[in-house]
């Protein structure tokens, strides 16, 4: 299935506005996210494991366990803080 990420703020700095993959049926976005970190390079340094990463799915906030659907839009965006 087609997915499109979309990146934020820094991780937009890094790797770009977005892209889109194809991963298999029933994918999470944990799926998704070591897909990504196992591409290596700036992909694994700013979305690895343990770095403070937010997920939103077709614009809603997310977490790691959700499943993907065709043509979904996932967010990935470092925590906001406000001041």
């Amino acid at each position: 299935m087609k997915i499109h990420v979309r990146y934020f703020a820094s991780l937009r700095e890094a790797l770009g506005p977005s892209e889109t993959l194809e991963l298999p049926a029933g994918a999470s976005l944990g799926t998704l996210r070591d897909a990504l970190v196992a591409r290596g390079g700036r992909h694994a340094e700013v979305l690895a494991p343990g770095r403070a990463v937010r997920c939103s799915l077709d614009q809603k906030m997310a977490d790691e366990a959700q499943l993907l659907r065709e043509g979904a839009e996932v967010g990935f965006f470092p925590p906001v803080t406000g001041g």
